[in-house]
């Protein structure tokens, strides 16, 4: 076996029994492309039904060269990816190259510029895209590898494809959570490189940032730096934390014994999830649904 064919590690698989490959026309494909891993789901159209979903990780990877041949060979290998047919396609991009800015100042034709005050982009290598945020009223400018956006472009050229960012996806499923009311609580993403902190008041975001994770000791450093200039208690703040952390993991047990009032973020209210995925735990995969919520 080829070196690349071991790139992609399947890590978890859930097909709802509902799911028929005769309907994919009617079907909403999620998929969402991180340095390291990648995440797709299948959603029905006609019911906000989850019906299949998968998570990867990628081995060997080291370059966005070898992230496209990760893909590339998982793609060619799977049943359903490479279909051209869906009702839609979304694709959500992980990365820090990313600016967002109030809808009512954001001129397309200059995107580029706006992105350049937060991050350089290549304009041989790399595409700038745009996607909206309708509770936020904001709009995120990311960078694509314009040979990703290329290839995407051309399996999905029969249907209606829209590249999105990360970051808009949790910025619109925290707000359409509605947790974001009241007394607000800090609101953390743990993926699996990087820690997203997220603080609204009165709906409105205040704060947004990416931490990248060396070690554990970091979570609770970007946390406690977070909460101290957002004004927030250690001990009667509260925070909601969504991600790759078990609730009976050694890394939340630590994690409490600093940051005292935490709860686990729900599952997302606008899709339905058959029994199947009593398996993932509820709190996991926030972003990756919220997709889903962005208008496009």
């Amino acid at each position: 076996m080829s070196a690349t064919a071991t790139r992609h590690k399947l890590i978890k698989k859930i097909k709802d029994e509902k799911f028929d490959e005769e309907k994919l026309q009617r079907y909403v494909l999620l998929t969402q492309i991180g340095a390291k891993d990648f995440q797709a789901a299948i959603v029905d159209s006609d019911d906000d039904r989850l019906m299949f979903f998968e998570d990867y990780v990628f081995n060997e990877v080291h370059s966005p060269e070898d992230l496209q041949e990760a893909l590339h060979h998982l793609y060619d290998a799977h049943e359903y990816l490479n279909a051209g047919f869906w009702k839609e396609v979304r694709v959500s991009i992980k990365n820090n190259k990313f600016i967002q800015m109030p809808s009512a100042l954001f001129l397309e034709d200059a995107a580029q510029e706006y992105l350049r005050f937060n991050a350089s982009v290549d304009q041989e290598k790399e595409v700038v895209c745009w996607s909206r945020n309708r509770l936020s009223e904001a709009i995120t400018v990311f960078a694509v590898p314009q040979t990703l956006k290329q290839w995407l472009s051309g399996v999905y050229a029969n249907t209606t494809l829209h590249f999105v960012h990360q970051s808009s996806a949790l910025i619109e499923g925290v707000l359409h959570s509605g947790l974001a009311t009241g007394t607000p609580p800090l609101f953390v993403y743990v993926d699996r490189f990087k820690l997203h902190v997220l603080f609204f008041r009165d709906s409105e975001l205040v704060y947004y940032n990416q931490f990248l994770i060396k070690q554990f000791s970091d979570y609770v450093k970007y946390i406690m730096l977070v909460m101290k200039a957002m004004g927030m208690n250690q001990e009667t703040g509260k925070v909601v934390l969504w991600g790759y952390i078990g609730k009976n993991s050694p890394h939340y047990q630590e994690f409490v014994r600093y940051v005292r009032n935490v709860s686990f973020g729900p599952r997302p209210q606008h899709l339905r999830f058959g029994y199947l995925f009593d398996d993932i735990q509820e709190h996991h995969f926030f972003d990756l649904y919220s997709i889903k919520l962005l208008p496009v």
